[in-house]
């Protein structure tokens, strides 16, 4: 399958901000939902964040609404994460996923990036 490529991850001090992105190489993603999962060492990976297909529609999981921003770009197959005052719990391996647009928009997503790691200090 093409692969999906997320960037822009580092280390930041809580209160910082951090813009994640995520590109398809050979195909193109403009059919599809795309989103932002996380996992923390130890624990299940999670939900972060998602955008519709032709990024009109967004959906954020609790613990981020309010401080990080989904998006597409114009040539929907690119996607960006905005993330603001960010907080120490949010420390976690970031990864892009896409999906065909029906059903959920927080499961299901078959494909897949390798994951960029965003560390978040006291």
């Amino acid at each position: 399958q093409v692969p999906l490529v997320e960037s822009g991850g580092g280390l930041v001090q809580a209160g910082g901000s951090l813009r994640l992105s995520c590109a398809a190489s050979g195909r193109t993603y403009s059919n599809y939902r795309m989103g932002w999962f996380r996992q923390a060492p130890g624990k299940d990976r999670e939900f972060v964040a998602a955008v519709s297909w032709d990024g009109t529609t967004t959906y954020y999981a609790d613990s981020v609404k309010g401080r990080f921003t989904i998006s597409r770009g114009g040539a929907k197959n690119t996607m960006y994460l905005e993330m603001n005052n960010l907080k120490p719990e949010d420390t976690a391996i970031y990864y892009c996923a896409a999906k065909i647009a029906l059903g959920s928009y927080n499961s299901g997503y078959p494909y897949w990036g390798q994951g960029t790691q965003v560390t978040v200090s006291s």
